[in-house]
Protein backbone atom coordinates (compact mmCIF):
# COMPACT_ATOMS: atom_id res chain seq x y z
CA UNK A 1 0.00 0.00 0.00
CA UNK A 2 1.46 3.38 -0.82
CA UNK A 3 1.76 5.84 2.06
CA UNK A 4 1.16 9.58 1.96
CA UNK A 5 1.98 12.37 3.62
CA UNK A 6 -0.40 12.40 6.39
CA UNK A 7 0.21 8.83 6.66
CA UNK A 8 4.42 8.61 6.38
CA UNK A 9 5.69 8.88 9.95
CA UNK A 10 8.77 11.51 10.89
CA UNK A 11 12.12 10.70 10.73
CA UNK A 12 13.53 9.62 14.06
CA UNK A 13 17.05 9.83 15.67
CA UNK A 14 17.28 6.29 15.00
CA UNK A 15 16.86 6.33 11.33
CA UNK A 16 19.18 8.82 10.72
CA UNK A 17 21.39 6.65 13.43
CA UNK A 18 21.68 3.72 11.03
CA UNK A 19 22.35 5.81 7.83
CA UNK A 20 25.32 6.72 9.71
CA UNK A 21 26.07 3.24 10.66
CA UNK A 22 25.64 2.63 6.95
CA UNK A 23 28.28 5.34 5.70
CA UNK A 24 30.50 4.06 7.93
CA UNK A 25 30.39 0.20 7.22
CA UNK A 26 30.97 1.36 3.48
CA UNK A 27 34.43 3.39 4.90
CA UNK A 28 35.08 -0.31 6.70
CA UNK A 29 34.15 -2.43 4.13
CA UNK A 30 36.55 -0.25 1.20
CA UNK A 31 39.20 -0.14 3.13
CA UNK A 32 38.99 -3.68 4.71
CA UNK A 33 39.30 -5.18 0.60
CA UNK A 34 41.61 -2.65 -0.23
CA UNK A 35 44.05 -3.64 2.41
CA UNK A 36 43.72 -7.37 1.90
CA UNK A 37 44.33 -6.96 -1.55
CA UNK A 38 47.20 -4.85 -1.10
CA UNK A 39 48.93 -6.80 1.45
CA UNK A 40 48.77 -9.81 -1.23
CA UNK A 41 49.94 -7.49 -3.80
CA UNK A 42 47.25 -8.25 -6.32
CA UNK A 43 45.91 -5.57 -8.56
CA UNK A 44 42.62 -3.97 -8.66
CA UNK A 45 40.97 -0.04 -9.22
CA UNK A 46 38.09 1.21 -7.02
CA UNK A 47 35.53 1.84 -9.57
CA UNK A 48 31.77 3.43 -8.88
CA UNK A 49 30.80 5.70 -6.52
CA UNK A 50 33.94 5.30 -4.16
CA UNK A 51 36.37 6.58 -7.23
CA UNK A 52 33.47 9.79 -7.76
CA UNK A 53 34.27 10.30 -4.30
CA UNK A 54 37.83 10.24 -4.20
CA UNK A 55 38.18 12.36 -7.38
CA UNK A 56 35.43 14.77 -6.04
CA UNK A 57 37.22 15.00 -2.56
CA UNK A 58 40.33 16.24 -4.72
CA UNK A 59 38.32 19.61 -5.49
CA UNK A 60 35.83 19.63 -2.35
CA UNK A 61 35.69 17.57 0.08
CA UNK A 62 32.00 18.88 1.32
CA UNK A 63 30.90 17.50 -2.19
CA UNK A 64 31.04 14.31 -1.71
CA UNK A 65 28.23 11.91 -1.68
CA UNK A 66 27.65 8.35 0.33
CA UNK A 67 27.75 5.42 -1.72
CA UNK A 68 26.00 2.26 -0.81
CA UNK A 69 28.75 -0.70 -1.59
CA UNK A 70 32.06 -1.26 -2.73
CA UNK A 71 32.43 -1.96 -6.64
CA UNK A 72 36.28 -2.97 -7.95
CA UNK A 73 37.53 -3.56 -11.32
CA UNK A 74 39.88 -6.22 -11.21
CA UNK A 75 41.42 -9.01 -14.10
CA UNK A 76 38.91 -12.52 -13.83
CA UNK A 77 42.50 -14.40 -14.21
CA UNK A 78 42.84 -13.14 -10.84
CA UNK A 79 39.53 -14.00 -9.09
CA UNK A 80 40.81 -17.22 -7.56
CA UNK A 81 43.95 -15.50 -5.36
CA UNK A 82 41.79 -12.65 -5.08
CA UNK A 83 39.29 -14.69 -3.33
CA UNK A 84 41.92 -16.49 -1.39
CA UNK A 85 43.20 -12.88 -0.01
CA UNK A 86 39.73 -11.71 1.21
CA UNK A 87 38.53 -15.22 2.60
CA UNK A 88 40.44 -14.25 5.84
CA UNK A 89 39.00 -10.96 6.24
CA UNK A 90 35.21 -12.37 6.00
CA UNK A 91 34.51 -11.90 2.59
CA UNK A 92 33.39 -14.93 0.38
CA UNK A 93 32.83 -15.05 -3.19
CA UNK A 94 28.57 -15.42 -4.82
CA UNK A 95 26.91 -14.35 -7.87
CA UNK A 96 23.35 -13.03 -7.50
CA UNK A 97 21.61 -12.44 -11.44
CA UNK A 98 24.81 -12.63 -12.93
CA UNK A 99 26.86 -10.21 -11.03
CA UNK A 100 29.85 -11.33 -9.22
CA UNK A 101 30.46 -10.03 -5.74
CA UNK A 102 31.93 -11.03 -2.46
CA UNK A 103 29.74 -10.89 0.40
CA UNK A 104 30.58 -11.35 4.11
CA UNK A 105 30.62 -14.02 5.87
CA UNK A 106 28.09 -12.49 8.64
CA UNK A 107 25.38 -10.63 7.08
CA UNK A 108 25.67 -11.77 3.13
CA UNK A 109 23.49 -9.30 1.56
CA UNK A 110 24.22 -8.68 -1.78
CA UNK A 111 23.51 -5.17 -0.43
CA UNK A 112 26.56 -5.12 1.51
CA UNK A 113 28.63 -6.60 -0.56
CA UNK A 114 31.82 -5.65 -2.96
CA UNK A 115 30.72 -5.99 -6.21
CA UNK A 116 32.94 -6.82 -9.27
CA UNK A 117 33.61 -5.94 -12.96
CA UNK A 118 36.16 -7.16 -15.12
CA UNK A 119 38.65 -5.01 -16.92
CA UNK A 120 38.94 -5.40 -20.75
CA UNK A 121 35.52 -7.06 -20.85
CA UNK A 122 32.27 -6.19 -22.11
CA UNK A 123 30.14 -5.24 -19.02
CA UNK A 124 26.98 -5.76 -20.97
CA UNK A 125 26.19 -7.58 -24.36
CA UNK A 126 25.04 -3.96 -26.39
CA UNK A 127 27.89 -1.90 -24.41
CA UNK A 128 29.84 -0.19 -27.45
CA UNK A 129 33.25 -0.11 -25.73
CA UNK A 130 34.98 -2.96 -23.26
CA UNK A 131 35.34 -1.81 -19.95
CA UNK A 132 38.75 -0.12 -19.00
CA UNK A 133 42.45 -2.49 -17.68
CA UNK A 134 43.48 -1.55 -14.55
CA UNK A 135 47.26 -0.52 -15.52
CA UNK A 136 46.71 2.73 -14.84
CA UNK A 137 45.36 2.84 -11.71
CA UNK A 138 47.25 4.64 -9.31
CA UNK A 139 47.01 4.51 -5.18
CA UNK A 140 45.63 7.83 -3.95
CA UNK A 141 45.47 10.04 -0.75
CA UNK A 142 42.97 7.48 0.43
CA UNK A 143 45.10 4.79 0.69
CA UNK A 144 43.39 2.62 -2.09
CA UNK A 145 44.34 1.99 -5.73
CA UNK A 146 41.68 4.33 -7.73
CA UNK A 147 40.68 4.57 -11.19
CA UNK A 148 41.83 7.37 -13.74
CA UNK A 149 39.36 9.79 -13.79
CA UNK A 150 38.55 9.16 -17.93
CA UNK A 151 38.36 5.22 -17.56
CA UNK A 152 36.13 6.22 -14.51
CA UNK A 153 33.84 8.85 -17.03
CA UNK A 154 33.69 6.39 -19.92
CA UNK A 155 32.39 3.49 -17.15
CA UNK A 156 29.61 6.15 -16.03
CA UNK A 157 29.20 6.62 -19.73
CA UNK A 158 28.92 2.77 -20.43
CA UNK A 159 26.01 2.79 -17.08
CA UNK A 160 24.10 5.32 -17.60
CA UNK A 161 22.04 5.52 -15.28
CA UNK A 162 20.39 8.54 -13.23
CA UNK A 163 23.22 8.35 -10.58
CA UNK A 164 26.08 7.83 -13.17
CA UNK A 165 24.76 10.84 -14.88
CA UNK A 166 24.31 12.55 -11.66
CA UNK A 167 27.86 11.80 -10.92
CA UNK A 168 29.29 13.54 -14.25
CA UNK A 169 26.90 16.74 -13.39
CA UNK A 170 29.02 16.48 -9.73
CA UNK A 171 32.36 16.58 -11.62
CA UNK A 172 31.36 19.14 -14.19
CA UNK A 173 30.52 21.75 -11.45
CA UNK A 174 32.92 21.46 -9.59
CA UNK A 175 35.73 22.08 -13.07
CA UNK A 176 37.43 17.88 -12.78
CA UNK A 177 35.47 17.66 -16.03
CA UNK A 178 34.09 19.87 -18.92
CA UNK A 179 33.18 20.36 -22.87
CA UNK A 180 36.49 19.14 -24.31
CA UNK A 181 36.75 16.19 -22.06
CA UNK A 182 34.37 14.98 -25.22
CA UNK A 183 37.01 14.72 -27.88
CA UNK A 184 38.64 12.14 -25.49
CA UNK A 185 36.08 9.88 -25.24
CA UNK A 186 35.31 6.65 -28.00
CA UNK A 187 33.07 8.18 -30.38
CA UNK A 188 30.17 5.96 -29.84
CA UNK A 189 30.05 7.70 -25.90
CA UNK A 190 30.42 10.92 -27.16
CA UNK A 191 26.57 11.18 -27.90
CA UNK A 192 26.17 10.68 -23.65
CA UNK A 193 28.63 12.88 -22.75
CA UNK A 194 26.57 15.73 -25.06
CA UNK A 195 23.85 14.98 -23.37
CA UNK A 196 25.28 15.27 -19.80
CA UNK A 197 26.59 18.51 -20.78
CA UNK A 198 23.66 20.32 -21.67
CA UNK A 199 21.92 18.58 -18.36
CA UNK A 200 24.90 20.78 -16.54
CA UNK A 201 24.42 24.03 -18.53
CA UNK A 202 20.59 23.84 -18.27
CA UNK A 203 20.65 23.24 -14.18
CA UNK A 204 23.82 26.08 -14.32
CA UNK A 205 20.77 28.49 -16.17
CA UNK A 206 18.60 28.30 -13.76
Amino acid sequence: MRMDATTTRAPTYEDFARYIRAVKHVQELLERTTRALDAAKLDYAVIGGNAVAAWVATIDPDAVRTTKDVDLLIRRADFDKIAHALRPVGLVPTEVFGVSMFVEVTNPSPRRAVHLLFADEIISPHDPARAPRIENARPCALGFRVIPLLDLVQMKLLAFRLRDQTHLVDMLALGLLDASWKDRLPPALQPKYQQVLEQFEREERR
